[in-house]
């Protein structure tokens, strides 16, 4: 899997992303339904994570993981746990979660995927996909993240925050917040698949 490694900035000790998830869009129009088209070309990384989150391809989870472990973990310290940043879609089963599960196997790495708890957004309020600007995300976030304290055993541990696109870092920025104020956690890392 070809990659073009970005250092991705924010309230974390260190931060990655293997490559730019869209390379090129072209417009197209509009469709019978009245929906713009594009044709869009992405990245290998995108590529992949494309078909995981949108056509259901789980083939994509091993390959992923396995390039995050090769690729980007050589850039950390040593990661004591991996957390799975929060879905922002409800689905049965959520895509970056198994990319969590799987580097977990890989490295031998407990995963916590119930130690971040993000609230509901407020009935009416847009999806955080839908805003635009960072001010914008950072209020519609306030005060949802809070740490569920799961963690059983005595010590700190540096963490591996885990994404699949990163945006403009705002969700990452207030789980590290919340992070920050948990005991157990030392160092924060951060790890997205693709950036927008």
């Amino acid at each position: 899997m070809e990659v073009q490694i970005k250092k991705i900035e924010g309230n974390w000790d260190a931060g990655y992303a293997l490559h730019k998830h869209t390379l090129s869009s072209v417009y197209l129009g509009v469709d019978e339904w009245g929906h713009d088209r594009f044709e869009n070309t992405r990245s290998e990384p995108g590529e992949a994570l494309y078909q995981l989150k949108y056509r259901s391809d789980w083939n994509q989870i091993e390959p992923l993981a396995t390039q995050i472990r090769d690729t980007l973990l050589p850039l950390f310290g040593k990661i004591g746990l991996i957390v799975p940043m929060p879905a922002s879609t409800a689905r049965a089963k959520q895509p970056v979660n198994e990319l969590a599960y799987a580097l977990g196997r890989l490295t031998n790495t407990p995963v916590f995927d119930e130690l971040i708890v993000k609230a509901p957004a407020p009935a009416g309020s847009p999806a955080l996909k839908n805003l635009h600007t960072r001010e914008q995300k950072d209020a519609a976030l306030a005060g949802r993240i809070s740490i569920n304290e799961c963690i059983t055993n005595e010590g700190r541990w540096n963490a591996l925050l885990l994404d699949d696109l990163f945006d403009t870092g705002a969700t990452m920025d207030a789980v590290c917040q919340a992070l920050r104020g948990y005991r157990k956690i030392n160092q924060i890392y951060a790890a997205a698949i693709t950036w927008k």
